[in-house]
């Protein structure tokens, strides 16, 4: 029999108050001139990826807050499978959003993903969509390996 050992996580912007003020500053630089609803897509693929359920349930409550439709949160996760539900700028992000989440085993983003955000937005818009990408996944890490709870809604 296995015993669980039960580990008390610490809280990162009580111990940490100056990189939390950073991981802000970095999440609202990503989020310069980049769509919202472009932004909260990405945020909850990489947190589905990362099985960041702080992250999940904070994300996809800011989408419906947005105006984000059930079906496309709900479909996310499958988005390859739908493809007439996400605009091709979507679905470029969210393509390249999973291979810079994806990066065990020596992984790169490939060339063809790569090529293809490149081609649905503008340079600026390109890099804004690779810090979103890696401020969530930064997020994620935190939230993860802290333990963070999302609040319970009823």
């Amino acid at each position: 029999m296995t015993q669980t050992l039960e580990v008390t996580r610490i809280n990162m912007n009580r111990v940490s108050p100056e990189l939390y003020a950073a991981m802000i500053a970095l999440d609202n630089a990503a989020s310069k001139d980049l769509d919202p609803t472009l932004a909260e897509l990405i945020k909850i693929r990489a947190s589905q990826l990362n099985h960041c359920a702080y992250c999940i349930d904070m994300h996809t409550h800011s989408a419906r807050k947005r105006g984000e439709t059930e079906q496309r949160i709900y479909l996310l996760s499958a988005w390859r499978e739908v493809p007439d539900l996400y605009t091709e700028q979507e679905q470029a992000a969210l393509a390249l959003t999973e291979e810079m989440t994806n990066l065990s085993g020596g992984e790169h983003v490939s060339d063809a993903v790569y090529a293809r955000a490149a081609a649905a937005f503008t340079e600026r818009e390109l890099g804004q969509v690779i810090a979103m990408a890696l401020a969530i996944n930064a997020w994620n890490r935190i939230g993860v390996t802290t333990r963070l709870q999302p609040p319970t809604r009823r």
